[in-house]
């Protein structure tokens, strides 16, 4: 039986995800698929390219024959850091967008923000995430990710979006979580199934310190900011209240007519 395929992206929030997949106690028993992006990783598992995938959870709502891996996933409780929309102008006065063609998830959330909770209503653009071009003809401009964590913030109006979302709903807000093809789902859940999602996170939360060692030499940040960001700013279960926060998301995406009716969500058996 060949090796599932997991697709993940390489950025920080996900590496006590896949850590033990890239390198630890379950690297032999998968092949892994880095080095994508979140979106290019939904079409991945979309085109069947991968078993499973950590995914911008709207993909949900678009690619059919999914199932959610239940318990796991990458949320925020608090303020997040690296989901930024980053404006010349206080936010009131935004007229334009320029929404990072790599963000799905953060692009339908910052339409809903600032529709549902400040009645704007202005042009979105889709662009590379690269900030000073994004802001020569936008207002403003959604950044995720890494990038997000880099960025030069002087002279900039500074919104993170994870907060912002708690302050309207008093819940967290999930950004991505393992999706599972349907008739890949014995390679994971069952008794069959030989990668586990919940051990791998338990690995990885085991591994921060090595993990916020590397990254802070490629990001060129503090270790113990990373450490933070990693135990503080990003949180990993997939709790009762972080569905709250999903559901309601979808029925905001809904209500703004960015997805039809959401779908139901559906766990994988355990």
């Amino acid at each position: 039986m060949p090796s599932p395929r997991i697709a993940a992206s390489s950025y920080l929030n996900t590496s006590p995800l896949c850590y033990s997949f890239v390198r630890g106690k379950q690297r032999d028993l998968c092949e892994f698929l880095s080095d994508a992006s979140p979106a290019l990783c939904a079409e991945m598992l979309a085109r069947g390219e991968a078993d499973a995938a950590m995914i911008p959870v709207i993909e949900y709502q678009r690619i059919s024959g999914i199932k959610i891996s239940p318990h796991t996933c990458v949320s925020s409780r608090s303020r997040v850091r690296s989901v930024v929309l980053v404006s010349k102008v206080p936010v009131r006065q935004i007229q334009s967008v320029a929404l990072d063609t790599t963000s799905r998830t953060s692009a339908v959330l910052v339409r809903i923000l600032l529709a549902k909770f400040y009645g704007l209503s202005p042009e979105y653009r889709p662009a590379a995430p690269q900030l000073p071009e994004m802001l020569k003809s936008s207002d403003a401009a959604l950044v995720i990710g890494d990038p997000a964590m880099v960025i030069d913030r002087s002279g900039l109006e500074v919104y993170d979006l994870s907060e912002e979302w708690l302050k309207h709903t008093g819940l967290p807000f999930v950004f991505a979580f393992w999706a599972i093809r349907t008739e890949s789902e014995g390679l994971f859940h069952g008794a069959g199934g030989s990668i586990d999602f919940v051990a791998a996170l338990e690995e990885g939360l085991d591994s921060i310190d090595v993990i916020a060692s590397e990254y802070s030499i490629s990001l060129n940040l503090p270790k113990p900011d990373l450490v933070e960001y990693l135990t503080r700013n990003i949180s990993y279960k997939l709790d009762e209240d972080a569905l709250r926060g999903l559901s309601l998301y979808y029925s905001l995406a809904h209500e703004c007519n960015l997805i039809d009716s959401p779908r139901e969500l559906e766990f994988c058996s355990e």
